[in-house]
């Protein structure tokens, strides 16, 4: 069994919780980080743009792209921590969302975390990208809340009747 657990700063913890709780010992754990291009993509234009002509050593994008890395191996690695057995880690740059469909295909497993509003029950407690994740995805899907779900009584109410 191969299962590829999503890794985003703030609900890792509970990814990594429900691997150790639903996941046999015998599974091959990927722990995922993916980057986005945001934000230095943002900084790279930015000084092009208005302050870098004829100085790309002060690009603050590159800065940005290194801090990244940096911070993404700090949390594979706190993550391989928590864990608690042997897994790979893997790093991926990219569309989130699209890279990690990509990085579950072949796997049996993806675990991922809820990233909307996480203080009700219903379709908002997932955001753009868990919602692509999980429509797209190639394997089966187990979605963790990262702290205790609401109750019941915060499920939206049902529309309006309409004849």
């Amino acid at each position: 069994m191969r299962v590829i657990v999503w890794l985003v700063e703030g609900t890792w913890p509970a990814c990594v919780d429900a691997v150790r709780t639903h996941a046999p010992e015998s599974a091959e754990v990927v722990l995922l980080h993916v980057s986005g291009p945001d934000v230095p993509g943002v900084a790279h234009g930015a000084f092009a743009g208005l302050l870098g002509r004829g100085h790309p050593e002060r690009d603050p994008g590159d800065l940005l792209e290194e801090l990244g890395g940096t911070s993404a191996a700090e949390l594979l690695a706190a993550a391989a921590g928590r864990l608690g057995r042997p897994a790979v880690c893997e790093e991926r740059a990219g569309r989130v969302e699209r890279e990690v469909v990509a990085a579950a295909e072949g796997a049996d497993l993806l675990v991922l975390a809820r990233d909307g509003d996480r203080s009700r029950l219903g379709p908002r407690s997932l955001g753009p990208a868990v919602r692509f994740a999980v429509d797209h995805a190639p394997c089966p899907v187990l979605l963790v809340w990262p702290e205790p779900a609401p109750g019941l009584a915060t499920i939206p109410p049902p529309p309006p009747h309409h004849p």
